[in-house]
């Protein structure tokens, strides 16, 4: 029987992005996601994310059993702060290049935000005025494929997200991912926590990217103060899930097959 990882993506990055990465956890793992997180009317962007964290739960509420949760970027944080208010839910969580914040880092998003800062402390202020409408596919690839964030990716991975981040409006194609939430959601990035991360009842790992500019070495020292927190790296940047898809899934693998034998037999 299968095992089940629910897997929350990157903002702007729908699901369908991570298809390879997917195929390659099968057939020992079984993927449910959300295709996009934060385009449910019922769940509408708030500061902290936190009706992101209720839309997160309410579809693990609907799976057979406990989950791996993995999450790249802002889907690691999601996982974290639902594992925090429901490890019931969970057998481990896995962050994919998503820091654990410490209160000094809480303090200075608290300082961003009400000093009208918070576009320069994310990446909001670069996706203002990003373009959202092209021609045909092929003008879109040439677009994307020079862009310093997808320059790296796999091609099979550029290719999904060509597929899955684009719809056609009328005689042209136009990103699927709202870009006014995209904003939205980088300006409520959370400055605060349903609770400490040293509190967290189930495993934890966060992977860094080797080259990331959003995963500290701060942030790797919190979990690995943490009773069961560990971190690990990749080759890469941020985006190295989409970059080595496989070599992301090979190492999801070996961790959850190594967390398998430290679960209590009623987990296992």
């Amino acid at each position: 029987m299968s095992q089940q990882v629910f897997f929350a993506h990157a903002n702007g990055f729908p699901s369908g992005t991570y298809g390879k990465l997917f195929a390659a956890l099968a057939p020992e793992f079984e993927v449910s996601h959300l295709q996009q997180h934060a385009h449910d009317p019922r769940f509408p962007v708030d500061d902290n994310w936190r009706s992101l964290v209720d839309e997160l739960i309410h579809h693990l509420q609907q799976q057979a059993q406990p989950v791996w949760g993995v999450g790249h970027s802002l889907g690691g944080v999601l996982h974290l702060h639902a594992a925090l208010r429901c490890p019931e839910l969970y057998r481990g969580v896995v962050m994919l290049d998503s820091p654990v914040l410490t209160r000094a880092d809480q303090w200075v998003i608290r300082a961003a935000k009400r000093f009208g800062l918070i576009d320069r402390l994310t990446p909001a202020g670069r996706t203002l005025g990003r373009r959202e409408e092209f021609v045909d596919m092929e003008s879109a690839r040439r677009y994307f494929s020079r862009k310093p964030l997808f320059r790296a990716f796999d091609p099979d991975c550029l290719d999904a997200y060509l597929q899955h981040g684009l719809q056609p409006v009328g005689d042209r194609l136009r990103l699927c991912f709202d870009p006014a939430t995209e904003i939205s959601i980088y300006r409520g990035v959370p400055h605060t926590s349903p609770g400490s991360a040293c509190q967290l009842k189930v495993p934890l790992a966060v992977v860094r990217g080797q080259q990331s500019r959003v995963v500290m070495r701060h942030h790797t020292r919190v979990v690995g103060r943490m009773p069961q927190g560990e971190s690990l790296t990749m080759p890469g940047g941020h985006m190295f899930p989409l970059e080595r898809p496989q070599d992301t899934a090979t190492l999801l693998k070996e961790l959850f097959a190594r967390w398998q034998h430290r679960l209590p037999r009623s987990c296992a």
